[in-house]
């Protein structure tokens, strides 16, 4: 027996609302198991990833951005901020408990930062980032030499002056 196009879209139609169906029962299980688990785990909705970035955040406050640097506070319970942004409950609920934010210095946060050697300056070349290396004097106008090279520099050059001649 051959079955007509509206016979199998009027099937496809059943099966869907079937789907739906199971779909909303599966639903309400999952959220049950996920709500004692967020009640289970005194759990955040910045840990869940629900703050005001809308981006997930790192649970127990680990610091993850320029440089991978260290925790500035820590409980020694394995909570750690980095010192920026909103303070975590933890820190908080310790605080109001009536401790110190010194309490929680973590001592790699308390030791002096360390000195760039050999390897950071020779790829600086000694030059500090900032200070304008090059100049036109006509026009005062600077560049540091990093990034791109201006406007300014490309017409002076163009123009016949070196970059010697340009150095401030």
């Amino acid at each position: 027996m051959t079955q007509s196009f509206l016979q199998i879209q009027r099937q496809i139609e059943a099966l869907q609302k079937q789907a739906d169906t199971l779909r909303q029962r599966e639903v309400g299980g999952v959220i049950e198991r996920i709500k004692l688990a967020i009640k289970e785990y005194n759990l955040t909705s910045e840990q869940l990833g629900f703050g005001s970035s809308g981006r997930a955040v790192p649970t127990r406050g680990v610091v993850k951005g320029k440089g991978g640097r260290a925790a500035k506070y820590a409980d020694g319970k394995g909570n750690t901020w980095g010192g920026m942004g909103k303070r975590p409950d933890w820190l908080r609920a310790e605080l109001a408990a009536g401790k110190s934010l010194e309490d929680f210095l973590s001592r790699t946060a308390s030791a002096p930062p360390k000195r760039a050697g050999k390897k950071a300056a020779s790829k600086s070349n000694g030059r500090r980032s900032g200070k304008a290396l090059y100049g036109d004097t006509a026009t005062g106008k600077t560049w540091t030499g990093m990034g791109p090279q201006p406007r300014w520099l490309k017409e002076a050059l163009a123009a016949g002056k070196t970059m010697d001649d340009l150095t401030v």
